[in-house]
């Protein structure tokens, strides 16, 4: 018999006697002590960043097992309850509006499967430069592990990292400043658990006795890991990952431009010698309204209501030494490499007439440089969070378009922002990531969620945003939880049709993560 609990809410369409023999069974398989419910338990994972109501997101019970076997046994109780259930790796997708991945919004009350328990580094090949990971470790669980044990590789994480998942941030496709940070391209096998229970393991992990699991990526037949990555189609258990060997040499820099149309020949600059592997990781273009609150209060320049005026921005910039758009890439080989690497970069800097180069030791112990120039090397930091005071308030969600690397773009999509942005009373705190050929466009929507009229605003905005930029061909490759549907529509009926004509394939009974990303059975 189960223990004595308070239920608060029970999944949609199951009955409070049925929720009470699933969460019998659920006890049997994890134990009492990793069933969570009631109140004071499960607040922590209720609480969100985003502008809805964080009872709107309440689930019915949190579950931490503590191995694959339970979780092949609490998927098989959820299908024979219709108990739905959403996975979480260490739930601080902070980026993206949650701390705790709850509900897809409209959907059931559901259970979340919180992998905390699940957090063993399997193994680490330091010849090959690979690891395989549980979905609760965290990047600061792997970077300790490697410095323990005196294994020189490095991890690419995403900004406010360290107490992130690396199986989380892969598997939601996010991406990180070393030139192993596209995440997902140095995936490597997976173990997945379907939504009838059973075990699949990825490309070469299919084959008994295999060595090459986190080697070879295909193996034979249709490529699955994909399917797997911001889908609802499977709960994913290991993943393999790939792992930079250290390099002899490492050469950050900073590079400070004034004006805010110089974004467009920055991009354009800096865009052959991204596509030629000269500087080999993403290059970032920070906004000065992304580099301030890093470092300082906004009501140091300005308290006043709706977004920053203009003219305080400028005198932010004169009295802080920001530019309006900073620069930030590295150079990474031998001390030979690097010297010739860093003339093609200085000669391509030249040029331009504008924009002042400063190396480390330029820039030494000094903010938000000293961040940066971890944060390309894998080195964990939090400094990012700054951007969470800058309004106060606790609200915040990222809105990030993806489009070519192409100077013109910048300024397009800057203009459009900045006009939808202020226009809400919000600041835009933005900044673009070039690849290697694409260009992410990440801005942070900041507002004050103790303040309904803000919060309502935001909401507002970011709908707006989400709209505007798909009417001009443009759409976000992640967001939160709140706006996975309008995103999905944004890509088209085909592509929505053939997502739930896999879902209802593989979990035609709807139990995993229902809604995200759209995805509905």
């Amino acid at each position: 018999m189960t223990t004595q609990r308070e239920i608060t809410v029970t999944p949609d369409g199951v009955s409070p006697e049925q929720f009470m023999q699933a969460m019998t069974r659920f006890e049997s398989v994890v134990g009492p002590d990793n069933v969570l419910t009631g109140e004071d338990r499960l607040t922590p994972y209720r609480k969100t960043m985003m502008p809805v109501a964080d009872e709107d997101y309440a689930m019915s019970a949190v579950l931490q097992p503590t191995s694959v076997e339970q979780v092949q046994e609490i998927v098989r109780i959820c299908n024979d309850f219709g108990v739905p259930v959403w996975p979480t790796s260490t739930g601080r997708n902070f980026g993206y509006g949650t701390y705790a991945q709850g509900n897809a919004q409209g959907h059931r009350h559901q259970v979340v499967i919180d992998f905390r328990h699940m957090n063993r580094i399997l193994e680490v090949d330091a010849e090959l430069g690979t690891a395989l990971l549980e979905p609760g470790v965290t990047y600061q669980q792997l970077v300790d592990y490697l410095e323990e044990n005196n294994i020189p590789l490095w991890v690419s994480c995403p900004a406010p990292s360290a107490i992130a998942s690396p199986v989380g941030n892969t598997l939601d496709r996010g991406v990180g400043y070393t030139p192993y940070g596209e995440h997902f391209m140095m995936q490597c096998g997976m173990e997945v658990v379907l939504p009838n229970g059973d075990l699949l393991r990825t490309a070469m992990g299919g084959v008994e006795g295999s060595n090459s699991w986190q080697v070879f990526k295909w193996g034979y037949g249709p490529y699955l890991d994909g399917i797997f990555t911001q889908s609802n189609y499977g709960i994913v258990t290991k993943m393999g990952l790939w792992l930079m060997p250290k390099p002899p040499a490492y050469k950050p820099f900073y590079i400070r431009f004034r004006d805010d149309d110089d974004i467009a020949e920055i991009v354009d600059m800096m865009r052959p010698l991204r596509m030629a592997n000269i500087i080999p990781n993403a290059v970032v273009f920070a906004h000065a309204l992304w580099e301030a609150p890093a470092v300082i209060p906004r009501s140091k320049y300005y308290d006043g209501p709706g977004a920053m005026p203009q003219a305080e921005i400028e005198r932010m910039k004169e009295a802080e030494g920001f530019g309006a758009w900073n620069v930030y890439a590295a150079l990474y080989g031998t001390p030979e490499q690097i010297e010739v690497n860093w003339k093609i970069v200085t000669d391509a800097v030249k040029p331009l007439g504008k924009g002042e180069i400063f190396t480390q030791e330029d820039m030494a112990g000094t903010e938000p440089f000293e961040y940066r120039a971890a944060l390309m090397r894998g080195g964990m930091n939090l400094q990012e969070f700054g951007l969470y005071r800058w309004r106060g308030g606790g609200g915040s969600m990222w809105f990030a378009p993806v489009t070519v690397a192409k100077g013109s773009e910048t300024l397009k999509q800057t203009r459009m922002a900045m006009e939808i942005l202020n226009r809400w009373g919000f600041d835009y705190c933005g900044e673009y990531i070039v690849g290697m050929r694409d260009m992410h466009h990440v801005i942070d929507l900041l507002f004050d969620k103790t303040h309904p009229e803000d919060t309502s605003n935001a909401h507002a905005c970011m709908t707006e945003l989400i709209e505007t930029f798909r009417q001009h061909g443009y759409a976000v490759y992640r967001t939160n939880n709140a706006f996975m549907d309008q995103v999905a529509e944004c890509y088209g009926p085909v592509q929505r049709r053939v997502n739930q004509t896999l879902k209802r394939a593989l979990d035609p009974n709807g139990i995993i993560a229902p809604g995200k990303s759209g995805i509905t059975v």
